[in-house]
């Protein structure tokens, strides 16, 4: 990549020349203090004649040097304060020039770090307009996208695996825990020690506290490697619905301060829109966990259910009021469609059926479990007119391959970890995700001349890909796809019958068990040579 941004004003260079020369004549000094006479005996000529002075002669040679060194060091200690003032205001000179340069409410970390001014600067401060700060940037497809790594104070969920890597690294390996703890730390000091720039989202006014890493909640990082690594960092005390958000970006360089603020997420209600045609008991299991998450613990959740058909719907229908009567709950919206199953036709319907002005709506299957956490990751992620999130959803393997050697699976809470064994990261789904409903409509939604699976939710997704929107896809820790038998039908068009089939065959079992599925007959006849092996072995 050629270096652009590198050659300084005509100005600025005579400005470092001048610069220059100071510490020169500032070294000269110091050297000409410090250096010994080469010959004592010419420094003292009477110690050269056996005798031939007396001792008052050595006395008054001894006063006479005395004084010339302390009148050297008066010279050199005004020589010196001299050249402070000189370096103060050329300083002061290339300060100027740098917020000259410097676009509003972008600034180093500390200002005691070396920086270049001019148009280095200003190239690093474009590196952070095209890293999707303020703004989304325009892909031509969902494969240009640069995913986000999630982490928490003690694991890194990441999207790039291999065979080696694991989809939760913990303990975090020592260099990437580094450069996490840095970010983290350089947060906390912007955050405890604001500048009067520092503003507020949604003119929530900020609050002076103070927040230390116990108070780290999430943190998103991604590197870029043609403009560096963007950090964005929330922080909340215990207990509180309130969150400071801080955006670092290093581009391969010191980390720099994007900004800081307040992001208040207590009046945000998230609408869960869930589009259903049969699976009565999947939606059960379904209810058992909006239950215990949205209504027993956030209460700040409305649940819509489009279901297609007339076959289970008085189920569902009975489902839902036996929730309402247990609960108090009357947060839910049931619309029933007597059409073909259309997932993007059922969130559609689900977006337009809410009347009551803008909301963020979380677009959910019926397969999905989430936690409290990611709750409130949905409305951190997600602001109108600004910002859409992807999340990338952890799908669980099949229980009957993955927990073989038990008689039975453990329940679906115990099945819900990060193991390489247990599922994988679905970075080819798209349809989970927290948007509001205006960015929705604005964008145009969903292709509604898609039927049946797939396909409508990756139209979406390159829809705001190629729009002004932020896009943010990451792999979030408390978002979990169950494992269900999946049916690829004859009626599929060509694309959602391989997207179909692709899904079904990552759907199934890790690299691992499904060679062992694979080599199963021969595992066996291995066995079984071992066993007649040993049985025919004479007792010695």
């Amino acid at each position: 990549m050629p270096r652009r941004g590198l050659t300084m004003p005509s100005r600025a260079r005579w400005l470092f020349l001048g610069l220059f020369l100071l510490l020169m004549l500032l070294l000269f000094a110091y050297l000409l203090e410090c250096t010994p006479p080469a010959d004592i005996s010419m420094a003292m000529p009477g110690l050269a004649v056996d005798g031939g002075y007396g001792k008052e002669h050595y006395q008054a040679l001894l006063q006479e040097q005395e004084e010339r060194h302390l009148n050297r060091a008066a010279s050199l200690k005004r020589q010196i304060a001299q050249l402070k003032q000189e370096l103060q205001e050329m300083g002061d000179k290339l300060k100027l020039l740098q917020e000259r340069k410097e676009p509003p409410g972008v600034q180093g970390l500390a200002e005691t770090k070396d920086q270049e001014p001019g148009d280095l600067l200003e190239y690093l401060h474009s590196q952070i307009d095209k890293a999707e700060v303020g703004t989304g940037a325009r892909f031509p497809s969902e494969y240009a996208v640069v995913p986000f790594e999630s982490f928490t104070s003690s694991k890194v969920y990441q999207l790039e695996m291999g065979l080696t890597r694991h989809p939760e690294e913990k303990p975090v390996r020592k260099d990437r825990r580094d450069e996490l703890v840095e970010a983290v730390e350089a947060a906390l000091d912007i955050i405890n020690n604001p500048d009067e720039e520092d503003g507020v989202e949604d003119d929530v006014p900020m609050q002076r506290q103070t927040y230390s890493d116990i108070h780290f909640t999430e943190g998103l990082y991604r590197t870029e490697r043609d403009k560096g690594t963007l950090y964005e960092l929330f922080f909340a005390k215990e207990d509180s619905s309130s969150f400071r958000h801080v955006t670092l970006f290093r581009p391969f360089g010191p980390l720099m301060k994007v900004r800081s603020t307040s992001v208040e997420t207590s009046g945000v209600v998230i609408n869960v829109i869930v589009p259903l045609a049969g699976r009565v008991e999947t939606f059960s299991q379904f209810l058992h966990n909006f239950r215990e998450v949205c209504v027993q613990q956030d209460r700040r959740v409305h649940l819509t259910v489009v279901y297609f058909g007339q076959e289970g719907l008085q189920e569902v229908k009975l489902s839902l009021e036996k929730l309402s009567s247990e609960e108090s709950f009357s947060n839910y919206t049931l619309v029933p469609v007597d059409e073909e199953f259309s997932r993007g036709r059922g969130l559609d319907i689900g977006a337009h059926a809410w009347n009551r002005g803008d909301v963020l709506m979380f677009f959910c299957d019926v397969d999905i479990q989430f936690t409290l956490d990611f709750l409130n990751t949905c409305r951190l992620h997600a602001s109108p007119n600004k910002r859409v999130f992807y999340p990338v959803v952890f799908s669980l393997y099949n229980p009957a391959i993955v927990y073989g050697n038990l008689d039975q699976p453990p329940p679906v809470e115990l099945q819900l970890n990060h193991k390489k064994e247990a599922g994988f990261w679905r970075d080819f789904g798209f349809g989970m995700t927290c948007q509001y409903r205006s960015d929705f409509l604005n964008i145009g939604g969903f292709d509604l001349d898609v039927k049946g699976w797939g396909v409508e939710d990756v139209h979406l997704y390159r829809k705001y890909l190629r729009s002004d929107l932020i896009v943010t896809r990451t792999p979030v820790a408390g978002l979990f796809h169950l494992w269900h038998e999946k049916q690829c039908v004859d009626e599929l068009t060509p694309e959602q019958y391989s997207m179909c089939i692709q899904s079904k065959a990552m759907n199934e079992a890790s690299h691992s068990h499904l060679g062992m599925l694979v080599f199963q007959e021969e595992i066996k006849a291995h066995l079984r040579k071992q066993a007649f092996k040993t049985r025919s072995k004479p007792e010695g």
